[in-house]
């Protein structure tokens, strides 16, 4: 291993004629200039031309090379947009620092698919794979709690079972505060507007706050019927089956509409050994019916709601 502590890309191209390596690791591209141009390092010219430089030394010396970048608060790559179309693959690496749970994502892959993800964990030793995220995500769930409710989510081609948490009480405040951890606030607040409209569910004088346990983001929709359900289980202060999970859209008139993937979850859910999953109606077409665990559709979100919360 050759640590170069350059950041001049002239010199760093000098030194990889003389001795080409296996695997280039550029940390960061931010810090690398050329000379030929009087601008600093990081602007968004010296930027695109080490990028381009760099590309042109993977393409005819055959050799990987990863570019590290920064991200900005938004979690997107800083910088020209110009330089995640110049690279092959745009891989983020994903963590809360008060967890140990990381996820590596691929947001462009040019030559393969951006539909997986790896899930790890950070040890002494250093990052380990995680086999079974929803064992994991799940191993700390406590039984008996109002608000908790497992939805059953896909990431890329892997199905996994995570906790959504919901805590609704009284504001203490003019306005209700509105908080969400690992989903779109826009989202909550969407679903919160659905469940006062359509389903008759008072939150104008409640705070609520809504978290994915374990750290993870969930952007997909099939999670919303199980951000409802739990937020009407702490209103009213109701427990949901341990072993019950859920999984749907909803529609903006109530209604719970089918998502993809459906198998998988059902299948994931009874692996993990769950008795019951609430699915929309329409996502019953071709499931197997010979899994160890009921499944219950349903077209609506009061129908989940007064399954879930008898």
């Amino acid at each position: 291993m050759l640590l170069f502590t350059e950041t001049n890309i002239d010199v760093i191209t000098e030194v990889i004629e003389q001795s080409p390596p296996e695997i280039l690791i550029v940390d960061s591209i931010q810090t690398m200039y050329r000379p030929l141009f009087e601008s600093t390092p990081g602007s968004l010219g010296q930027i695109r031309e080490c990028t381009s430089a760099f590309v042109k030394i993977a393409k005819t010396k055959s050799i990987p090379v990863f570019l590290i970048g920064h991200v900005t608060k938004e979690g997107v790559i800083a910088g020209p947009k110009v330089i995640e179309h110049m690279v092959d693959t745009v891989l983020q690496f994903e963590g809360e620092r008060h967890y140990s749970y990381r996820i590596l994502r691929a947001l462009k892959n040019r030559f393969g698919s951006t539909n997986e993800i790896g899930v790890f964990e950070m040890r002494e030793s250093g990052l380990t794979e995680v086999p079974n995220p929803s064992e994991v995500f799940l191993s700390e769930r406590a039984s008996g709690t109002s608000g908790s409710t497992v939805v059953a989510s896909i990431e890329g081609t892997r199905p996994i079972l995570v906790e959504v948490q919901a805590l609704v009480t009284p504001t203490s405040y003019g306005t209700p505060q509105r908080n969400a951890t690992g989903i779109d606030l826009r989202r909550l607040a969407l679903l919160i507007a659905v469940l006062e409209k359509r389903v008759g569910v008072l939150l104008g004088g409640s705070d609520v706050f809504v978290n994915i346990a374990g750290g993870l983001r969930i952007d997909e929709p099939a999670i919303d019927l199980g951000i409802a359900v739990s937020i009407v289980s702490s209103l009213r202060d109701k427990t949901i089956d341990y072993q019950s999970a859920v999984v749907g859209e909803i529609g903006l008139s109530g209604e719970v509409r089918t998502v993809s993937q459906m198998e998988k979850r059902i299948q994931e859910a009874a692996k993990l050994g769950f008795k019951k999953i609430i699915v929309p109606q329409n996502g019953l077409k071709g499931v197997l019916k010979n899994l160890d665990i009921e499944i219950i559709g349903v077209e609506r979100v009061e129908e989940a709601v007064d399954i879930l919360l008898k």
